[in-house]
């Protein structure tokens, strides 16, 4: 699979991030998932996906803190995702 299509989803609610891990590799996606945003921000550092998916509210470092950690060092496309509503 090439890099292209590698994309880390960061959601700790299991039954979403199975759910979105099934529809991604349907299309063809390498990806993969992590429930915690420390864990999450080492892959990224590590293995720099393609897409990032991040839910808002995660243990360890929130979604939004993760963003902006990111941003430091990598202009990787983030798409938030929440349950939370506005």
């Amino acid at each position: 699979m090439t890099s292209e299509r590698r994309v880390l989803v960061v959601e700790d609610d299991p039954r979403i991030a199975l759910l979105l891990l099934d529809y991604l590799r349907s299309e063809g996606f390498d990806a993969r998932t992590l429930a915690d945003g420390h864990l999450a921000l080492a892959e990224v550092r590590h293995a720099p996906p393609s897409l990032l998916i991040l839910d808002l509210n995660l243990p360890g470092l929130d979604g939004v803190s993760l963003c902006r950690a990111v941003r430091q060092f990598s202009d990787v496309p983030i798409l938030m995702l929440t349950s939370s509503p506005p």
